[in-house]
């Protein structure tokens, strides 16, 4: 028998998603693992414990998972864990691995510690936007769900109905939704907008994505800015200079005025999310307008945002929601499944856990290894030194597990 992968009811308070589903233990035994599944890890997403051992997944307690386990799939990892997951930590052991969301860019000392503690981690965060990639993207995958969460928020906290509507008791006219940010969740939430009946608009620093919001029925919001460096080589948008934010803020109050919902979007990876919308803009909204902000996990694009409360500012409902791909966690935890255990099946050799060096999603995605934190951005934010080709080292060193 090869590699024995674990799947343990998630730490993270409140968090109903799983990381593998019961439709992804074939793919996982095909590709030569053992697959273990703490009792009761998927209920809370609508999987039964039958399902899986129907699968061909192995039932068993949270202990038994943990010793038995080389791999953890896990949905938060440390790093995403309240106190950084030092808790979890006390749980796992040398020589094994585990992969999940972490936050190794803005949460990177949880690194240092499994690092430390001889754990080998990979960050679903970091896989690259490459075309090969694209089955093991949960970035875009949760993104996918946030958006279109945002927008039913969004219709239900406004006072007012999405469509138009010709009724005998007058004609109702449609909402106008300004989604600002045309990343996954921008798009989604446009989408979803418009499948709802409102007049939508779309607003993103980078001009590149015009096309894509008109293809999907919105109009694109154009401001006079300068944003020639608004995007990076893998498609993200980049953190953009405070008085090009200025500029931006000062344009964009009219524009938001003009609109009931507004969504936002903007999130920059491992960075504060840049205030898009000031308390002065939230007083020139008409009352019972409604802002979304799906930013507030990294602080909120709207500078009145209160990271996971409902305020009520000048009449206008300002929501932070939090862990929003969380709310619905039967399709949240089928997508990411889908991502987590392609990645997996990725790393595996008949059957066995074989790093290569050369390959640039395990390169990119590879956080610690052998007592080390190998990934360049992560040693960055820790202040450790730049180990030239260390990262390759190391993982040449692994072969199999």
């Amino acid at each position: 028998m090869g590699i024995t992968a674990g799947v343990i009811k998630e730490f993270f308070p409140g968090e109903r998603r799983v990381a593998v589903v019961p439709q992804s233990v074939a793919a996982l035994i095909k590709a030569g693992a053992e697959v273990m599944v703490e009792r009761g890890a998927g209920a809370a997403s609508g999987f039964s414990d039958s399902e899986y051992q129907e699968r061909g997944a192995k039932p068993a307690s949270r202990g038994e998972v943990l010793v038995a386990a080389a791999v953890l799939l896990q949905v938060r990892t440390a790093g995403a864990l309240e106190n950084n997951g030092r808790s979890e930590l006390a749980w796992l052991r040398g020589g094994q691995t585990v992969i999940g969301f972490g936050e190794p860019l803005s949460a990177p000392e949880a690194y240092r510690d499994l690092a430390a503690a001889g754990v080998t981690s990979f960050a679903m965060e970091l896989i690259p936007r490459i075309t090969r990639a694209q089955s093991m993207d949960a970035l875009s995958s949760m993104a996918t769900i946030a958006g279109y969460k945002a927008v039913l928020l969004a219709a239900d906290a406004l006072p007012r109905m999405f469509p138009m509507l010709t009724t005998a008791a007058g004609t109702i006219a449609p909402a106008k939704v300004l989604v600002i940010g045309a990343g996954v969740a921008g798009l989604q939430a446009i989408a979803t907008a418009r499948r709802l009946g409102a007049v939508v608009s779309g607003y993103d620093v980078r001009p590149a994505v015009k096309e894509q919001i008109e293809s999907l029925g919105a109009r694109f919001v154009t401001l006079e800015l300068e944003t020639g460096q608004a995007q990076d080589p893998g498609g993200y948008a980049k953190a953009m200079g405070e008085e090009f934010y200025r500029r931006q803020r000062e344009l964009m109050g009219a524009v938001i005025a003009a609109h009931e919902v507004v969504i936002t979007t903007a999130a920059v990876p491992g960075q504060k999310a840049p205030i898009l919308v000031t308390a002065e803009m939230v007083v020139g909204m008409l009352p019972g307008s409604v802002i979304v902000d799906l930013a507030a996990e990294r602080g909120g694009n709207c500078e009145l945002t209160r990271p996971g409360e409902t305020v009520v500012e000048h009449g206008v409902s300002i929501l932070g929601p939090l862990n929003v791909p969380s709310t619905i966690p039967y399709h949240a935890s089928q997508m990411y499944s889908k991502n987590i255990t392609t990645f997996f099946a990725h790393l595996l050799k008949k059957g066995e856990l074989v790093l290569d060096a050369s390959d640039e999603i395990t390169r990119g995605t590879l956080v610690t290894h052998a007592g080390e934190v190998v990934h360049p951005r992560v040693r960055q934010a820790l202040g450790l030194p730049e180990q030239a080709g260390a990262q390759e080292a190391t993982v040449k060193q692994m072969g199999g597990s």
